[in-house]
C-alpha cells in the first residue's frame, strides 16, 4: 500500500470514529457481473453458502430469477410459470387502473381464479438481465471527455444505437443499455430481455397492503403485508417475449426462486437483489448542500399544499380516492423522503463528514500530484453556489407546474409543440386532439390543487422567475383571484378533448388569447430561464464530480468500490437484526399481536380520541389476526407468525419488490421499505441505524391462503 495512503486511511478512519459513524464491508450496492472476490469472500464469512458462481455465471443462477419491474421497482419470479412477486405499492397503479365503484380492487383486493381471470396491464413489463461487460475503452476511444454533457449523451446515444442494432441480429428480443459507472470514470453495456405481457394475478385489500399509509412509512415497527403477484406471459410458439395476445402462455423461465419456511434467526445472512433507482455516495459536500437546501426543501415545502388538497378531495369521495390513490402515494412517499434525509443530514453531520474528506483528497492530491491543476475543489464549490439559486427555483417549478395538473400539461404541451393528429381525410385540415383522460382525474380536485399551487408558488419563488400570467390574476383582485383564474382556465378549448384545426385562421385567433395557451407559454420562458441558469456550470459541475469520484478511487485502490446505484442489477448482504435508538434495542421482527393493537386504533368504537383512518382493516382481518396459532406458518424461533423483519442491507428507491434471500438462495421475503434513519441512503450508509425493513414470506402466503382462498397459486409457488 502507497505510504501516503497509509496516513490518510488512518487519518479518515480517525475522522470517522470521532463522529461515531461505523463502516463496514457490508455497505454497497455490487454490480454482479463483476463482484470482487473478497465481497465475496466477506459473503461466506458472514454465511453465504453457494459458490460463487451460484449468484450470477451458472446456469441456475439466482439473478436469473431477478427482474427490473415496470422500469421503477424490482420483482423475483417464484414459479415454474413465470409468476412474480413484487411489492403492493409497485403494482398500485396497475391496481388502480383496472379498480372502479363497482368492482374496487385496489379497496377490496383481486384474487384470480385461472389464468384467464388474469388481468392484462397496458405498458407494464418485466426485464431480466441477460449480460453485462465493461465498455469503458469504447467510450473513451470516441474522445467522451472532451464533450459536453449534452454531446456525451448524444455519443453514448449512438453507440447504444450501434450495439442494438449488433445483438437484434444475433436475437430480436434483446434490449442493451450503455450507462455511466462511477460518475463518468467507467462504462458498462448491459443487454436485457424485456417481457411485456404481464397480468395482474393477485392483491391483498389496500388497508392490509398500505397498512398504516403515511403514519408509519420510513418508520419501524411495520407490519404492511406490501405484497402483489403477476404472472408474465410469452409467445406460444417460441417460449419468448410477445405483445400481449389471448393466444400467449404462461412463462417458464430458466430459474426461478424457491421459498424457505423456515425462516431465519438474528445475525443471520441476508442479501437482496434488485434494481436499486438512484444514489449519490461519492456527490461532493457542494453537492449535497445543493440537495438539502434547494431541492429537498421546497420539494416539501410545495408537496405538503398539494397533499392537503388531495387528502381532503380522496377522503370526501370514493371515486376521487380511486383516481388519486396512486397519485398520493407516489407525492407522500418523497414528500416524507425529503424531510427525513434532511433531518438525517443534519443529525449525522454528513455535509462535515464530506468537507473533512474532500481535504484528505486534496491532501493527497498535493502530496502524489494526482489530476493536479484539474481537479479543483474550491472551484467546484463556486460553481455550485453560481447556481443554487436556479436550481431552488427548477424544484418549486417542477413542484408546482409539471405533471401536477390537468391543464397545465395540456398547455406546456401546446407551448412546446402539440403532436400534429391530421389531417382528416375528408377536409385535409390538419388538426390538435388531446386524449380524454377524465378518468384518471377530478375536475373539483385538479382546479383547488391549482389554484393552491399557484398562490403557494408567488409566495416561495423569487420574483426573476415570476410567469407573466401573475399580471392576468392579479387583475381579477379579491381572496379569490387565483380561483377565478382557475375556473376560467377550465374554459379552455385545451380541455374539451375535441379537435382544434390549426391552420384555420378563426380558430388560431381565438387560441392565441386563450389564458391556458398564455399560461403555457409565460411558464415555458420561465422554465426556460431557469434551464439556461443551470445548464451554464453543469458541464464544468459533473467534470470536477467525475474527477474528484477518479481521486477518491485512486487514494483508496486497494479497497473494493461500488459504484452509484443507476438503476441496474445489483446484489446487497447483511445479516437480519434490530437497530438501538435512544438507548433502546428494537425487536428485528414485528407480530400478529402488534397488527391486531393498531387495526384496534382504526375503528372508530374501539379507538376514541386515539382513532386513526390508516390502520383500518376489514372485520375479517380482525379475526385472522387475533387468533392464538398461525399453524404452518408459525416460525420456530419466535413462537408465532413473523410479519415483517429488518435487515442491515444497504438499498434505497428502486429496490421495493427486491427478493431477500437467505445463504441458501431460498426467498425469505420482500424488501419494501427504510427506517427514517435510512433515508439519507441516497448520499451517505450508516450501518448503525439504517435498516430495509421487509415483508416475510410466510406472510405472504399466509394472506394469500388465508384471505385469498387461492389455493391454486399456493400450490404453484410450493412445487
Amino acid at each position: 500500500m502507497h505510504t501516503y495512503f497509509k496516513k490518510t486511511f488512518l487519518l479518515f478512519s480517525i475522522l470517522l470514529t470521532t463522529m461515531s459513524i461505523e463502516t463496514k464491508a457490508d455497505e454497497g450496492m455490487w454490480t454482479i457481473a463483476n463482484l470482487p472476490q473478497a465481497v465475496y469472500e466477506k459473503m461466506v464469512e458472514e454465511g453465504y453458502h453457494l459458490p460463487y458462481n451460484s449468484l450470477y455465471n451458472d446456469k441456475s443462477a439466482i439473478s436469473k430469477a431477478v427482474v427490473n419491474f415496470g422500469g421503477y421497482c424490482s420483482g423475483v419470479v417464484v414459479s415454474a410459470d413465470g409468476l412474480v412477486f413484487t411489492n403492493h405499492h409497485c403494482g398500485f397503479e396497475a391496481i388502480r387502473s383496472h379498480s372502479t365503484t363497482e368492482h374496487d380492487y385496489m379497496l377490496n383486493g383481486f384474487v384470480s381464479k385461472s389464468y384467464e381471470e388474469e388481468l392484462p396491464n397496458e405498458n407494464l413489463f418485466v426485464s431480466f438481465m441477460v449480460s453485462q461487460r465493461d465498455y469503458t475503452t469504447e467510450v473513451l476511444k470516441n474522445g467522451i471527455r472532451t464533450l459536453s454533457m449534452e454531446k456525451q449523451s448524444v455519443l453514448l446515444d449512438s453507440l447504444e444505437n450501434v450495439e442494438q442494432e449488433r445483438v437484434m441480429k444475433e436475437d430480436s428480443t434483446l434490449r442493451v443499455e450503455l450507462k455511466p459507472y462511477y460518475e463518468g470514470n467507467k462504462y458498462y453495456l448491459t443487454t436485457y430481455r424485456d417481457f411485456r405481457d404481464v397480468r395482474l394475478v393477485f392483491t391483498i385489500p389496500k388497508s392490509m397492503g398500505k397498512f398504516g399509509g403515511e403514519t408509519d412509512n420510513w418508520m419501524w415497527p411495520r407490519q404492511t403485508c406490501d405484497f402483489s403477484v403477476f404472472r408474465i406471459y410469452c409467445d406460444p410458439k417460441t417460449g419468448g417475449p410477445a405483445e400481449y395476445s389471448k393466444e400467449n402462455v404462461p412463462y417458464h423461465p430458466e430459474v426461478y426462486a424457491k421459498v424457505n419456511m423456515n425462516g431465519y434467526e438474528e445475525g443471520g445472512f441476508a442479501m437482496t437483489m434488485g434494481y436499486p433507482g438512484t444514489t449519490n455516495r461519492y456527490l461532493s459536500s457542494f453537492g449535497i448542500e445543493e440537495m438539502k437546501d434547494c431541492q429537498n426543501a421546497p420539494r416539501y415545502q410545495v408537496r405538503t399544499v398539494l397533499l392537503d388538497v388531495m387528502r381532503k378531495h380522496m377522503r370526501a369521495d370514493e371515486g376521487v380516492r380511486i383516481k388519486y390513490d396512486s397519485k398520493f402515494a407516489q407525492s407522500a412517499n418523497y414528500w416524507k423522503n425529503a424531510r427525513g434525509m434532511n433531518k438525517c443530514i443534519d443529525s449525522i453531520g454528513i455535509i462535515t463528514m464530506k468537507k473533512n474528506y474532500e481535504q484528505l483528497i486534496k491532501s493527497y492530491q498535493d502530496s502524489t500530484g494526482y489530476l493536479k491543476g484539474q481537479l479543483d475543489i474550491e472551484k467546484l464549490g463556486k460553481l455550485y453556489a453560481e447556481r443554487s439559486r436556479f436550481v431552488k427555483a427548477a424544484t418549486i417549478f417542477s413542484e408546482s407546474f409539471i405533471s401536477k395538473n390537468e391543464i397545465v400539461t395540456r398547455a406546456l404541451q401546446w407551448a412546446n409543440g402539440m403532436t400534429v393528429y391530421g389531417p382528416e381525410k375528408k377536409k385535409k385540415k390538419q388538426y390538435v386532439q388531446f386524449n380524454d383522460n377524465t378518468e384518471t382525474w377530478d375536475l373539483a380536485t385538479e382546479k383547488e390543487i391549482l389554484a393552491a399551487l399557484l398562490k403557494n408558488y408567488r409566495e416561495q419563488i423569487d420574483n426573476n422567475f415570476l410567469p407573466d400570467f401573475y399580471k392576468t390574476i392579479d387583475s381579477l383582485g379579491g381572496d379569490d383571484r387565483y380561483t377565478k383564474y382557475v375556473d376560467a382556465l377550465y374554459a379552455s378549448p385545451l380541455m374539451s378533448n375535441e379537435k382544434i384545426f390549426i391552420n384555420n385562421k378563426k380558430v388560431e385567433k381565438t387560441i392565441a388569447n386563450d389564458l391556458a395557451v398564455q399560461m403555457g407559454q409565460d411558464l415555458l420562458v420561465v422554465q426556460m430561464t431557469i434551464r439556461n441558469g443551470i445548464k451554464d456550470g453543469v458541464s464544468e459541475i459533473q467534470e470536477q464530480e467525475r474527477m474528484l469520484c477518479d481521486a477518491k478511487l485512486q487514494m483508496e485502490m486497494d479497497m473494493p468500490h461500488y459504484s452509484d446505484a443507476n438503476f441496474t442489477l445489483r446484489l446487497s448482504y447483511g445479516q437480519v437484526g434490530g437497530f438501538v435508538l435512544n438507548g433502546k434495542q428494537s425487536s428485528y421482527y414485528t407480530a400478529p399481536k402488534s397488527l391486531y393493537e393498531k387495526m384496534l386504533l382504526g375503528n372508530k368504537e374501539t379507538a376514541g380520541k386515539n382513532y386513526n383512518y390508516e390502520y383500518f382493516a376489514e372485520p375479517v382481518m380482525h379475526t385472522l389476526f387475533s387468533a392464538s396459532d398461525f399453524g404452518k406458518y408459525t416460525d420456530s424461533k419466535t413462537g408465532t407468525m413473523n410479519l415483517c423483519f429488518l435487515t442491515n442491507n444497504d438499498i434505497t428507491g428502486g429496490n421495493s419488490g427486491s427478493p431477500v434471500f437467505d445463504g441458501n438462495n431460498q426467498l425469505i421475503g420482500l424488501a419494501f421499505d427504510g427506517n427514517w434513519d435510512s433515508l439519507s441512503g441516497s448520499i451517505f450508509f450508516d450501518k448503525t441505524l439504517a435498516r430495509c425493513i421487509c415483508v416475510d414470506i410466510r406472510y405472504i402466503l399466509f394472506m394469500m391462503e388465508k384471505w385469498g382462498k387461492a389455493d391454486r397459486l399456493i400450490d404453484e409457488i410450493k412445487k
